[in-house]
Order: C-alpha cells, then structure tokens, then sequence
C-alpha cells in the first residue's frame, strides 16, 4: 500500500521567462522538434518493503519516478515543485545541458537547491544525444528514491533491429531506515553510512529477502525480441544483472551506440545504463531476474540478490504453484572482478557512417589525476568524530573537495564573486609513489579546499584516473558532468605510459559519462571542453561524495555568441 502526499492543486503556468528560453535556444532547433512539459512534485510517500512501512521522498507519488520519454533535438521544461521537508536539486545524468549549464543540477555546483516549499524550472535541450539516461537527486542519499528513466529516442531508426517493445530495468537499493538519517550519522561520526538492506528491481526487493514477496513482473512472448534498457541507480554498489536461460546483446552504453556485444550477464557501475537486446527463446515458463553487487574492495558490502519475473505468455496457464527456474549457470561470485572487467572493457563504439566517432588527436591539457580514500581533520560539524583518528575522506591529488555553502560554483563563476574557490587543482599528483601498494608508509590525511581547474573553450583534455590503495583499493565509478569521454585504455597496476599508450583505442574506443576505474589501476579519458560552465567530476558511490572524492572543471567562454552561457533564469534559487 503506498500513499503520497502529493497536493492536487493545479499545476502552475509556466512563466514568461521559460518561453524567453525556448526563443533563446533557436540556434538549436532542428524540424520536427518538440517543447516537452512536465511537472514534477516532490513529497513524502507512505510505503511498504521488507514488512515495514517507510515515509520515502519521491516524485508524483511513485518508486522509481515517472518515464521522461523525448526525441532527440526536443526541448525539456520539468517544472520541479518542492514539497518535500528537504532542500534538494534534480540532476538530468548525462545530458550535456549545453549553454544550459544552470539546469544540470549538483547541488552548489551549478545551482544552490530548491529550498522546501520552493520550485525551479529546469530547462534544456536535448541534442545529440540518443538512448537511455536517467534522472536523479543530487543531495545527501535523496537518489535512493527520488530518480527515473530518462529515454531519448532517435530521430531515425534504430541502428540494430527493431525490437517488438522497450522495457526499462531500473536496479536500486532500499534501506529500512530514513535515507537522510543515514548520511547524516556518516557526517556526524566521520565515517561510513550503514550498508541497504536490500536491492530492488523497479523498486522491488522480489522473494530473496525475509517478509518479502513483492516482484517485479515482465511477460514475454516466444521470438519476440525486447529492448531492456538497464540503469543503476543504486547508491554504493556496482552490481551484476542477470535473465536465467537467456542472453544479452548489447547495443548502447551511456546512450552511446555499440558494436553488438554478445553476454549472458549485464555490470553496471552506479550511475552508467546498458541498452540490450533479449530475444525470448527460451522455453515457456517463468525464469528469474537476478540482481547482486559486484564488491570490489575487501570492506562490507550488501551480499543479498534482488529479484523479478518474467515470465511467458502462452494459451495454457502457468500453475499458480509453479516456480521460477533457477538461472543455468549462477549469478557470478560477490568478488569476481574477471567477469566485471571483461564487461566493463568488452563494448567498443558503432562508428556509423557519416555520422562517426571521431577521437580528437591533439591534446591540450594532459593531467594525471590520482584517487582514493584518506583521512582528514574532523570538521566542525561532524559532532561525533573521533578527533584522534580524523574523519574518512576522499581526494584527488591530495585534495579533498570542499563544498560551497553560501552560493553555487556556477554563480560564483559568472558574476566572478572572489573567495568561493581557486583555480589551482593540480595537474598531477605533489609526489608519485607506488600508488597500487597500501605499504609504502604515504601518509593517508589530505587537504579540504575548494580547488578547480580552468580550462580553455574547445580543448582537447586527457585525463589519467589512477586508483590509489592508501586505505584499500576499490572500483570507482568516476562520471563527468558536461561531457561524453572518449576511454581510451583501462587496465590493473600503475599506470605506464609507453605501455599504456600501446593499449590506446583511438578508432572506436567507449563513449561514457560513468567509467568503472578498475580497483588497484587505471583508465585514459579524453574530452573536448566545448561546454562553457562548472562541470563536476566525481565518484558515483554517493558515500564518497561528500567525503570529497571530486573535482571541477571550469570551462570559460568562446569566442561566439553560441559558445558564451547565457545569463541564469529568473526563478533561479539562492542560497
């Protein structure tokens, strides 16, 4: 039983300045495109899981929130209205918000957040970009419940075969307990937030966990080919995603075409998606969804297994006894980083004619960006620090990122406010060491600053991501507001450049917004900031985020008048 507290007064008419937007972004219009309304509530939901009701905050009283369905080159308007007891913002996960860097979203970053009883439209196009993203909160552990679908079909045809109908797979995880309470106790003790106790598909935990019965179901017919469009929208866990009897072609990453990649098990890295293709040619019965974490560090993890159905459809009723088979072969182990890392590497890009993808071979800016886990000084708000030990922390190149609280980066950038950050992230680590080794007696506490690096308009960026083992080694989901990446190498150990450069796909490398550094090594991005604004880049497992596990990237203008960021919308929040 679930019930909301969404209000049923109407919805308000959008402002003058929302069609002030629309006329603003002609330089981007293409024939045929559409301007797409939606209105977002946000409140309280009563709902139950695992025999207990949970007051969860969500979006027009569902879990996962509603399916944003556009074409490519349409305009989105999401009149988001706050009535929910927290301040919060809504990030639109991969979509680059070119020149509308103030819809993209992270909280005091690019906008301060939609204070409770407030409201914000956002406002974007959406061009050239195809496939499946998502949409999420972008405060404290609010994304837990507060995310959906965000599907962008294409213009033409599909560049694979046509499947008979689309399904979307969101994978999640669900905590009995109050999801803001639970960040908040990490904050006050300087430590970690309490493991989920559970994973859900579509929201539901299935039949694996005690006082649980609530499934997911999806019935197919025989020779029907579906599209499954695959999103992670859990918190803190890569996971592995499995249809017993069946196989998987993948067709997209990221909402970036690939070649036909065949496997009989899906990995995703919280925030990436994977669109794949599942022909029923199984036979008729019904056959488990299986979802379980992939952990790939030695701390604790969920080591539960959500579940869903599907199930056939045929003239003869299926039993109301009968049972769900088992998968043929089992879901892969908690630890298996083979099978991870042979998904993570195995897709490359579809190069399409005339329309390619193109690897930029000059670069301007190379950095070597080291990351991990450390400690820091306990700050004055975490109450419950042991003021010995220091407070977990997160950096890159020694620098843990401190939040603004007064106004957004974005802001403070376009009004050139002084004192809210500097621009001197740097580009590589002070010292190098045997970043792979927890022995080599590196001292773990690091700097809280408020760092950026300033880039040029339209320069070629290479970007080392070396994973560091100073309190244990971990996959990290590292995703770049702004940008799709070019992942040119990934590997295991240190990185080594001739050996590295010896890996380089440069014909139809990965395009992502999300990559799964593997635990203990390191991956090559390469971008081209064409995108003028405050663009986070950070870890994707939100415990990590406000430990500090980040960075930015400030864009300056361009030399036109399509290449400048137009001012902020009048009912932009402040702080």
């Amino acid at each position: 039983m679930e019930h909301s507290n969404r209000s049923m007064q109407p919805v308000p008419i959008l402002c003058l300045s929302v069609l002030l937007f629309v006329a603003t972004q002609q330089q981007f219009a293409i024939a045929d495109a559409k301007i797409i309304l939606r209105t977002f509530h946000v409140g309280n939901l009563t709902i139950s899981r695992l025999c207990q009701s949970t007051v969860i905050t969500a979006v027009n009283g569902k879990l996962p929130g509603p399916t944003i369905d556009v074409h490519e080159g349409d305009t989105l308007l999401v009149h988001v209205i706050n009535e929910s007891p927290y301040d919060l913002t809504i990030h639109w996960h991969g979509i680059f918000q070119k020149l509308s860097a103030w819809a993209d979203g992270p909280n005091m970053i690019t906008q301060c957040p939609i204070q409770s009883g407030g409201s914000y439209v956002y406002r974007f196009n959406v061009m050239g970009q195809e496939g499946t993203l998502w949409w999420h909160a972008h405060v404290s552990y609010l994304r837990a419940t507060v995310h959906g679908p965000l599907i962008i079909r294409p213009r033409e045809a599909y560049p694979f075969p046509k499947p008979d109908k689309e399904v979307t797979i969101i994978l999640g995880e669900w905590w009995k307990d109050n999801v803001v309470d639970v960040d908040t106790q990490a904050l006050l003790t300087g430590g970690v937030p309490n493991i989920s106790d559970a994973f859900t598909i579509n929201g539901k935990p299935g039949d694996q966990y005690e006082c649980s019965k609530d499934m997911y179901r999806l019935t197919v017919y025989s020779g029907k080919t579906y599209l499954l469009r695959i999103i992670n929208a859990a918190l803190d866990h890569q996971l592995f995603f499995k249809v017993a009897g069946h196989s998987f072609t993948v067709v997209a990453i990221d909402a970036t075409y690939t070649n036909p990649y065949t496997t009989d098990v899906i990995v995703t890295a919280p925030g990436q998606t994977v669109d794949a293709l599942m022909i029923a040619d199984a036979s008729p019965s019904l056959y488990y969804m299986s979802a379980r974490a992939y952990a790939s560090s030695k701390g604790a993890y969920n080591n539960s297994t959500a579940t869903a159905i599907l199930q056939y459809n045929y003239n003869t009723s299926l039993s109301s006894s009968s049972q769900p088979l088992k998968p043929k072969a089992s879901m892969p182990a908690a630890t298996d980083t083979d099978t991870a890392h042979r998904f993570y590497t195995g897709p490359t890009s579809l190069v399409r004619p005339g329309n390619p993808t193109t690897v930029p071979l000059e670069v301007s800016t190379r950095m070597f960006v080291a990351f991990g886990l450390g400690l820091a000084t306990c700050q004055p708000q975490q109450l419950l620090c042991n003021q010995t030990r220091g407070a977990l922390a997160a950096s890159m190149n020694n620098v843990s990122f401190q939040f603004p609280t007064s106004i957004s980066l974005l802001e403070a950038h376009y009004r050139g406010a002084n004192g809210v950050y500097t621009t001197d992230f740097p580009n590589k680590p002070a010292v190098l060491y045997d970043f792979t080794s927890n022995k080599i007696g590196m001292a773990p506490f690091t700097e809280k600053a408020t760092k950026v690096k300033r880039l040029r308009y339209n320069e070629t960026v290479e970007l080392v991501l070396q994973n560091t083992a100073i309190l244990g080694t971990e996959s990290h989901p590292i995703h770049l507001h702004g940008f799709n990446f070019f992942v040119l190498a990934q590997d295991f150990g240190n990185y080594e450049e001739s050996k590295a450069r010896a890996m380089y796909n440069l014909v139809d490398p990965q395009v992502r917004n999300t990559v799964a550094v593997p635990a203990g090594g390191w991956a090559v991005i390469r971008f081209v900031a064409n995108n003028p604004g405050v663009w986070i880049m950070h870890c994707h497992l939100d415990m990590h985020l406000p430990m500090g596990l980040a960075t930015v990237f400030e864009v300056e203008d361009g030399p036109t008048s399509d290449a400048i960021l137009p001012p902020p919308p009048s009912d932009f929040p402040i702080c």
